[in-house]
């Protein structure tokens, strides 16, 4: 996924070697990724500098180091002309009170270049898109996180952009509004063909709806691909027990297996001059327990999970 500035054709977002700092801080300091068309979930910890990167990619800062395509142009050179094609729906909440819901995103659809009548009716389908039409007349003030975050949605797809910048869309959201609202992001992104970017530091939400994945730590990209790559497909047995981990870990060793310890975990895998047999494994394993009589929860084919991918690249969010 890594692509040099020039390699545009195939990706809305390429940067290469971008720094930002404010002040004293260095906030990023070699961003080199692309990112393709689909949907992208751009994680990392609180602080990591996810809304500082997108604020680059929107042009409303300006970088200190690199460059950047965004849809072909600069946004630091030709920032109207990029955000006129790019919607936008920030982390905070701090919408017009008493603003109706339709004012406020029939208003953002004309910033964004589309005439009154166009930008009326656009607002109007936007808001029944996201699940808010029969609500699209109450002042936002009324309305709850929730319904606040689907008009921000509303707000970012009416003016039909070619990319949508989503910075934590389920904030303050509780788990059934976060399931609707990701299950209503992919539907964007799948049904419409619109490119997203979400921003997350949550990994099970990058893992259910997005295609690809960036993964910046320290200002840096640490690992960036698409998610099923990524992933791929694991090797060993994966083994939760009740207790005695460590003495069932000390037995499977001498019998010449490599043992990870992750909480109430195991991983087993075979070693360097062991014969890759998945059965003997399982054997092996069934054997230390039974010897050690520990409770035996959960035996089951190791399969490689974003946190595993997370930690690879030395950060945790």
């Amino acid at each position: 996924m890594t692509a040099p500035a020039t390699a545009t054709r195939d990706h809305v977002i390429v940067a290469s070697g971008v720094a930002k700092r404010f002040g004293s801080t260095q906030v990023l300091s070699d961003i080199t990724v692309g990112f393709p068309t689909g949907i992208t979930g751009l994680l990392g910890s609180n602080g990591a500098g996810k809304t500082t990167f997108l604020s680059l990619v929107l042009g409303v800062e300006r970088r200190d180091g690199g460059s950047m395509q965004v849809l072909g142009h600069d946004p630091s050179e030709a920032g109207p002309e990029v955000r006129a094609r790019i919607g936008y729906s920030p982390e905070h909440h701090h919408l017009p009170e008493d603003v109706q819901a339709a004012d406020f995103v029939r208003h953002l659809a004309q910033l964004h270049g589309l005439p009154q009548a166009a930008s009326t009716e656009r607002a109007s389908d936007a808001l029944w898109l996201v699940g808010l039409g029969e609500e699209r007349f109450r002042p936002i003030g009324t309305m709850s996180t929730g319904q606040r975050q689907r008009v921000k949605l509303a707000a970012a797809v009416a003016h039909d952009p070619a990319l949508v910048l989503l910075d934590e869309p389920t904030d303050g959201l509780d788990p059934v509004q976060r399931d609707s609202m990701l299950e209503l992001i992919r539907r964007v992104g799948s049904e419409y063909g619109i490119s997203i970017v979400m921003s997350s530091h949550l990994l099970e939400e990058v893992e259910r709806i997005c295609d690809h994945v960036v993964i910046i730590a320290d200002g840096t990209v640490r690992r960036a691909g698409d998610l099923a790559e990524l992933r791929g497909g694991g090797t060993g047995v994966l083994v939760e027990l009740d207790d005695g981990h460590e003495t069932v870990a000390a037995h499977l060793r001498d019998v010449g297996l490599s043992v990870e310890r992750q909480g109430s975990r195991l991983i087993v895998d075979v070693a360097d001059g062991v014969a890759p047999d998945e059965g003997w494994v399982r054997d092996q394993v069934r054997d230390a327990v039974a010897l050690v009589q520990v409770g035996l929860r959960l035996m089951t084919d190791r399969t490689i999970t974003l946190e595993d991918v997370f930690l690879q690249g030395d950060g945790a969010p």
